[in-house]
């Protein structure tokens, strides 16, 4: 077939290969597009987490709205074989008294506890909207698998804790310093 022909009959025409500068353009704007695996990669929130010293949260800024967080404390349990006495072996080389063990148990501190307070949007910014807003965010990030739903349930705590805690927050309750990495609270200027 002739190209006239072609175009008649439906079939399209043919191919051109995309210059190479537009090849590129193009795989940039779909890698752009592509959600993260699994969260935030140099965003840190422990800037944002203050040391708890009391029961009550800080004072400034005036009107902010703060969460208290405690990470229990990681302990480890070393159970171990240790020699109580050696065996006694005869001069012909046999066992006279097979060698005794005890057991051993000792523990130690891995993580030391703490407790820490960080600012949360507060519940007027915290509607139906807002949260669905931020359940597409853990969406496009792998984190949330259920339905947009705007309802601060079971599955959007898991993913907030799952946004937050690479991040050094092991909560449920999201921080503003985690809702303005994901981009969906703007950030004061400075």
């Amino acid at each position: 077939m002739v190209p006239a022909q072609l175009e008649k009959s439906g079939n399209p025409g043919p191919m051109q290969t995309p210059s190479p500068s537009l090849a590129l353009m193009l795989c940039v704007l779909l890698a752009a597009c592509a959600p993260s695996a699994t969260g935030p990669v140099a965003t840190d929130l422990s800037a944002a987490l203050l040391p708890a010293t009391g029961d009550t949260p800080p004072a400034r800024p005036e009107g902010a709205c703060w969460e208290r967080a405690v990470t229990p404390a990681v302990i480890e349990t070393v159970t171990e074989q240790v020699l109580a006495t050696p065996e006694r072996k005869a001069p012909d080389g046999a066992v006279i008294e097979p060698a005794s063990f005890r057991t051993e148990t000792r523990q130690r501190i891995v993580t030391e506890r703490s407790e820490v307070w960080f600012e949360t949007p507060c519940e007027g910014v915290m509607d139906v909207e807002f949260v669905a807003t931020l359940q597409r965010a853990l969406k496009a990030r792998g984190l949330f698998t259920a339905p947009l739903t705007g309802m601060l349930d079971a599955p959007t705590r898991a993913a907030i804790r799952a946004w937050q805690r690479p991040l050094g927050l092991d909560s449920d309750v999201l921080a503003l310093a985690s809702a303005r990495a994901m981009g969906i609270v703007a950030v004061p200027r400075l």
